[in-house]
């Protein structure tokens, strides 16, 4: 995911913004997006209004896959609006399968700007989702829940609350195969410590997840030394430890952990690794698909020492 880009497919469809783009031709599966535009508030439509065009132009019992977008300003709405029109629309949306609340780039709001709320209620209210994706961690709330339907959960953050990491580690999600979590930096809100992710490491509830990111941290040797010694790492097919202030202490610790020869795939894309301990891992994670492509070794020292850095932290 690309927070400077809109979506153009989700989940396997092509995105149609409602209002912005052509009508999808008949009978042709689509991921609908509802957002307003950008722009000064009062000289551009509300997103209650786009939406409720929206539940009135479209067949809504055929969508299965929607996209909430731009919903105004970071510092004047919260996610708050639109979770009250989706929790409003349920009986218009039977037999929607994935969500993405927040499609917002950067020109129109940084991600650490956008402000979220209690996300519980949508996945009650909706237990027939498969996929859920949500971006921005200002404000995220999440209570431990149930859901047998949901296979793919994605948070993307600048600052992930430890509160919502535990909520998700003690929550009932036998189906899920991929858990995706941004997990940020400290000076965004992103607390998180190995005590928080040990619900999520130990797998118990996680029985059908094979993918697992944790992604994007200030943290990510520390990360890294809790993944090392981690139950759930046994069944995954693919790990995800990229994005975040990776160092030669983190790799150093997978490398002393437990075997990681089974992965199909490991991601530690934007790195501070150095040459020496990049050969190490090639060597000793043969025949894995490791990726370390995009390397962030080219960081910048501040006051003689070097500055970490994650690749997504505004």
């Amino acid at each position: 995911m690309d927070v400077d880009e809109h979506l153009d497919r989700y989940a396997g469809l092509p995105v149609v913004e409602f209002g912005f783009d052509d009508a999808p031709a008949p009978g042709e599966r689509v991921a609908w997006k509802v957002r307003t535009d950008y722009g000064p508030p009062g000289e551009v439509e509300e997103f209650v209004e786009v939406f409720d065009r929206f539940l009135a132009a479209v067949d809504t019992t055929e969508v299965t896959h929607l996209v909430f977008g731009y919903w105004g300003p970071g510092y004047e709405v919260s996610s708050a609006v639109p979770r009250q029109l989706l929790l409003e629309a349920v009986p218009r949306l039977p037999n929607l399968k994935a969500l993405f609340f927040g499609d917002i780039t950067r020109e129109e709001d940084e991600i650490s700007w956008i402000q979220q709320c209690d996300i519980t209620p949508l996945v009650h209210a909706y237990p027939g989702l498969e996929r859920l994706d949500v971006r921005g961690g200002m404000g995220l709330e999440l209570s431990a829940f149930s859901s047998t339907a949901l296979k793919v959960l994605r948070v993307e953050t600048a600052g992930l609350g430890a509160a919502v990491i535990r909520a998700i580690g003690a929550s009932d999600l036998p189906n899920l195969r991929t858990l995706d979590l941004w997990l940020g930096t400290q000076e965004r809100g992103g607390n998180v410590t190995a005590a928080d992710l040990a619900g999520i490491l130990s797998g118990e509830r996680l029985p059908a997840l094979t993918r697992l990111g944790l992604m994007n941290s200030d943290v990510q040797d520390e990360v890294c030394a809790a993944v090392a010694i981690a139950p759930v790492v046994a069944r995954l097919s693919e790990l995800a430890l990229s994005m975040g202030a990776l160092t030669d202490d983190g790799a150093e610790a997978l490398l002393s952990g437990q075997p990681f020869t089974h992965l199909v795939e490991l991601d530690l894309r934007h790195h501070f690794l150095t040459a020496p301990m990049v050969a190490r891992l090639r060597a000793a994670l043969s025949p894995v698909k490791l990726l370390l492509i995009d390397t962030a070794q080219d960081n910048h020292p501040a006051d003689g020492e070097y500055a970490w850095y994650v690749a997504v932290g505004e």
